[in-house]
């Protein structure tokens, strides 16, 4: 059975993640590669109910935010010359919520509103529209997040985690050599996930009928996790049937993201992505 890696980028390190396990390994001011690796979980596991497609994609997304917030606070602490408070329950869950509602205001209501001053009835134009403005948004705000020096070298760890799980998937041995000799593009990533998301949108969004824009916002809101696990579905397809043209066709949009936020790491930074991957494997 063909064991699925996944990952994110962190501060001056990689989260990697198996089955049953997550390593998190970022590399110290000092030069040390610190690591820490937990037992996972998912609650799919727990109730066959969660397993169900569509579902098992919205229980994912959800995992991976939390996942996600904790592994980049651990890799920030790693970053302080002194020790830094890791964040509380109640913190984490009003970091989670913060970004919920960002990401719904930039990327559900403000797009709507703005297509309301050109397109006054809501259809499937109204929804192109509006799927193309949320496309303009994410792509402006990678762009710009690109000039900071911090996040340029996320984004070569991001290149290093996709590297390192290729280089695993080819089953080839886990060395810099290796691994520096892959692409820092993989279909399986988020960003290929988000262009997903943004295309089945204009179709879901399609189906509410509503003028009434609080009414027709709301229910957008309500059916995003919908989108998501649709979206997902279409990922993990992408990835089971590697040599469909079709589904090749689809990801192309999500490869060509990708060289936004990905970027060629150098040796040290693929040696902390070895290392994460080798915890978890």
């Amino acid at each position: 059975m063909t064991q699925y890696i996944g990952g994110q980028a962190l501060i001056e390190g990689v989260m990697m993640k198996s089955k049953d396990k997550v390593a998190f390994a970022a590399r110290k001011p000092n030069g040390k590669i610190v690591v820490k690796k937990i037992k996972y979980s998912s609650l799919t596991e727990k109730n066959k109910l969660l397993r169900l497609p569509f579902v098992r994609g919205i229980i994912f997304l959800f995992e991976m935010l939390v996942l996600g917030m904790k592994s980049m606070a651990w890799s920030a602490d790693q970053q302080g010359e002194e020790e830094h408070e890791h964040l509380s329950k109640k913190e984490l869950v009003l970091t989670i919520f913060a970004s919920v509602g960002l990401t719904i205001l930039f990327f559900v209501a403000l797009p709507f509103l703005f297509t309301k001053i050109f397109i006054s009835h809501t259809g499937f134009l109204f929804n192109l529209v509006d799927g193309f403005f949320r496309l303009v948004v994410f792509l402006a705000y990678v762009i710009i997040i690109a000039f900071f020096s911090d996040v340029k070298r996320i984004f070569q760890y991001h290149g290093a985690e996709h590297k390192a799980v290729h280089c695993f998937e080819a089953k080839k041995k886990l060395i810099v050599k290796n691994v520096q000799s892959f692409t820092t593009l993989h279909p399986r990533c988020g960003t290929s996930l988000i262009i997903f998301i943004i295309v089945v949108s204009i179709f879901l969004f399609s189906l509410i009928k509503t003028n009434v824009w609080y009414y027709n916002i709301l229910l957008r809101i309500i059916i995003v996790p919908l989108i998501g696990g649709v979206g997902y579905e279409i990922t993990k397809l992408s990835a089971k049937y590697s040599n469909s043209k079709f589904l090749q066709f689809l990801i192309k949009p999500g490869l060509w993201t990708q060289k936004l936020t990905t970027r060629e790491p150098d040796d040290k930074q693929v040696e902390v992505a070895i290392k994460a991957l080798k915890e978890v494997l």
